[in-house]
């Protein structure tokens, strides 16, 4: 039957005509959403359409089961080592001659500057003398000279900025990409998008400081709006997972056959509420004690080291606080060790009056930097190398960081920095990093940052990229939104990662 006319004289389709061309129109649709969601969409010139998020798909059963990254990954593990209370770049990484020239002197076009804490003094110099380390020369500081040493295999970026002045919205900012309570933390992220692979093991362990947490605590390691399976488990040398010795007077077999006994009961009771993420969770937590009773005494048998390896590390040490730092640390590389995929491990914890417990030098810096210096260096140093040794930085991250810097002056009326989140200094070793290399700088006297500025979104947009993942593409709908670790911002620093 031919198409009627219009009255214009045109063709008009029939009723069988316009259902047939729907339908092939609405598998065009289906067909550009499945090629955009796989990043393959491209625009007429042939360039590709940025791709849609891509959520992993998750086993409520089998939660930490190992996850395909969305391309290719230079690194399968993070760690992190980060430094609590905002530890100084000018007296450690960032080499600012001129300070020491004007050493004493106003700043110049900030006579009255005002900061966290109030007016600020004088330019004060480096506490500690700049060398040049490593083959590559690059001059880090006399506070901490043994990871100085590491300079051929570290990347420094010198110009990352952050949103806020104050320590616990900072914490917050680099640990989740959000100032406020509430959001996942990045190692949240990272075992939601990749699990583990070791399902012996938390997929995502928090070490804390042997003096304690740090300032925001837990936000450095929960969930947030994810499912709460996904949260770290915290943990550390010295105070071991409680509650996990075996049942006294219970074989092995009767204990194995009571637990398939529960397992099977746990899964018929899940298979009646599909959608409850919390149920769900709670039963894999659950199971995972029951693993973490064999598998954690293993992992966390830090005397079963070699004599050389803790002396190496400074775990026999006479002050004990770096004993229990560098007990950490070899905990934190059997983590690693073991296919634990996201490692966070603290230097530092919260302390009210003069936080003598962290890196917070706001009122006697030179005091407080003598003791910290020495409990992070020897430790730290040790862990990198010792992954470099064993072949694990090959598939290693390892992430260096704090909340931001410190200012170029003393406050005034006192002998310490405030805070400055206008430029401080992180870095990064191991898996997929340009090394020897050094990213960003800030100004003559490491104010803030002016090369290369880089914001916390483009150091995780980095990080994550070095594992697989997208940042723009690894989201999670929330109260309306599709949430990511990068809020809307982030641009990968590709200068930082191997051609």
């Amino acid at each position: 039957m031919p198409a009627p006319l219009s009255r214009s004289g045109l063709d008009l389709l029939s009723r069988r005509q316009f259902l047939g061309h729907t339908g092939i129109g609405l598998g065009g649709i289906a067909l550009a959403h499945l090629l955009h969601a796989d990043g393959k969409l491209a625009h007429a010139d042939g360039s590709s359409l940025p791709a849609g998020p891509i959520r992993p798909a998750i086993d409520p059963l089998r939660p930490h089961a190992p996850r395909a990254p969305h391309f290719a990954p230079r690194a399968k593990n993070v760690l992190m080592i980060y430094c609590s209370g905002a530890i100084s770049q000018l007296d450690t990484f960032d080499y600012k001659p001129e300070l020491v020239r004007r050493d004493g002197q106003p700043m110049p076009g900030a006579d009255q500057l005002v900061t966290f804490q109030g007016e600020n003094g004088n330019l004060a110099r480096p506490r500690y003398k700049f060398r040049p380390r490593g083959e590559c020369g690059k001059m880090t500081s006399d506070l901490l000279p043994r990871i100085g040493e590491l300079a051929d295999d570290l990347c420094f970026i010198h110009s990352l900025t952050s949103k806020t002045n104050t320590h616990g919205p900072g914490e917050n900012f680099m640990a989740t990409g959000y100032t406020l309570d509430g959001f996942p933390s990045m190692g949240a992220w990272v075992n939601y998008a990749l699990g583990s692979e070791n399902e012996q093991l938390p997929a995502f362990v928090a070490i804390p400081d042997p003096r304690g947490v740090p300032q925001s605590g837990s936000n450095h390691w929960a969930p947030g709006f994810l499912p709460a399976v996904f949260q770290g488990t915290a943990f550390n040398a010295s105070r071991p997972v409680r509650f996990l010795d075996a049942p006294v007077g219970v074989s092995l077999q009767s204990d194995a056959a009571s637990r398939d006994f529960l397992k099977l009961l746990n899964d018929r009771h899940l298979e009646h509420f599909p959608g409850d993420t919390q149920l769900a969770a709670r039963i894999a937590s659950y199971e995972l004690a029951a693993k973490l009773q064999r598998s954690l005494p293993d992992a966390a048998n830090i005397d079963a080291e070699a004599a050389h390896t803790l002396k190496s590390y400074g775990a026999n040490d006479p002050d004990p606080v770096k004993a229990g730092f560098a007990r950490n640390c070899i905990l934190a590389r059997r983590l690693v060790e073991r296919g634990v995929r996201f490692v966070q491990l603290f230097n530092g914890a919260y302390a009210m009056g003069e936080g003598v417990g962290n890196w917070d030098g706001h009122k006697h810096i030179d005091q407080q930097y003598a003791v910290h210096g020495p409990i992070l260096d020897q430790p730290a140093a040790a862990l990198v190398a010792d992954l470099k040794q064993r072949g694990l930085l090959a598939d290693t991250l390892v992430v260096f960081c704090t909340e931001f810097g410190r200012m170029p002056t003393f406050q005034k009326g006192a002998s310490g920095r405030d805070h400055n989140p206008k430029g401080f200094t992180a870095w990064l070793a191991g898996a997929g990093v340009r090394a020897p290399f050094s990213y960003g700088a800030t100004d003559e006297f490491g104010y803030q940052a002016v090369e290369n500025v880089a914001t916390v979104y483009d150091f995780h947009a980095t990080i994550l990229h070095l594992l697989g993942l997208d940042h723009t593409r690894l989201s999670f709908y929330h109260n309306g939104i599709e949430r990511r670790l990068t809020d809307v911002h982030g641009e990968v620093i590709h200068a930082m990662v191997k051609a």
